[in-house]
């Protein structure tokens, strides 16, 4: 596969994805999950690779999620919901290899996810955190929220979700989202000394550590189907597409106005 969406590079041992949208501030459409899951794949299984880094393009972005100018009631990919979000977040666990989240900036929304499912995230401290989907008309039925609640904990999870705040690096290092918080201009050595102590890790120790730690959790991916389906639906609502129209038009949803 030809990537248009990412950049793809193997070095040293560290494969490292890139999702190349600084123009949508790394949003990601089907095209790019497509790419992101082939990257994964390849990167997974190529004996050569210890760690795989996940990365966003540009200074202002790690990922912000969905892109809703691709979104008109669906989005444009394949699965449940127009994205194959079940196919990535699924070979992100999968692959026996850890995975790095760089976050140097925003991390929203869709994004938030992909950094809460990598194995180890490390971040700059201009990093934010955070979620959106109750106030655009969406929601991550699955590792975005039981996996989450693992992570820091059912209060500060449901928090996170219901309220849709903004957290600062230092913020989600404390309730365990983040593993290392870095000044901006460290943040690339930073993450390659991770990656270099993984290099010289026994690999099969590593891959079995994974799958373990993947088994204590592996129930969150029947949720996540389930869940994919049930949002499928949601997205045919006007409740749902209230959202994404306020979004479009930058003003406030009203979302009480399509409940009966």
């Amino acid at each position: 596969m030809s990537y248009e969406d990412i950049l793809f590079a193997v070095k040293d041992g560290v494969a490292t994805i890139t999702i190349n949208r600084p123009q949508v501030m790394n949003a990601f459409r089907g095209k790019t999950c497509d790419e992101l899951i082939d990257a994964f794949g390849k990167a997974g299984w190529d004996k050569s690779v210890a760690v795989i880094v996940l990365a966003g393009a540009g200074d202002k972005a790690f990922c912000t999620g969905g892109d809703q100018s691709a979104h008109d009631g669906a989005y444009d990919g394949r699965g449940a919901i127009g994205l194959p979000m079940e196919d990535l977040h699924s070979i992100m666990r999968d692959v026996p290899k850890p995975v790095i989240a760089r976050v140097q900036g925003y991390a929203i929304g869709g994004g938030n996810v992909l950094a809460t499912i990598c194995d180890i995230t490390i971040a700059s401290e201009k990093a934010q955190f955070g979620q959106v989907g109750p106030k655009v008309g969406s929601v991550d039925p699955g590792f975005g929220t039981a996996y989450l609640a693992r992570i820091v904990g059912e209060k500060r999870a449901r928090e996170i979700w219901y309220f849709c705040r903004r957290y600062t690096a230092q913020e989600a290092l404390a309730m365990g989202l983040v593993n290392k918080v870095v000044p901006h201009d460290q943040l690339d050595a930073e993450v390659a000394a991770w990656c270099a102590e993984l290099v010289e890790r026994s690999p099969t120790a590593i891959a079995l550590a994974k799958r373990s730690f993947n088994l204590d959790t592996e129930s969150i991916r029947g949720i996540s189907s389930f869940g994919m389906q049930a949002l499928s639906l949601y997205y045919q609502t006007e409740e749902s597409r209230e959202g994404v129209n306020a979004f479009k038009e930058k003003r406030k949803p009203d979302f009480r106005k399509h409940v009966k």
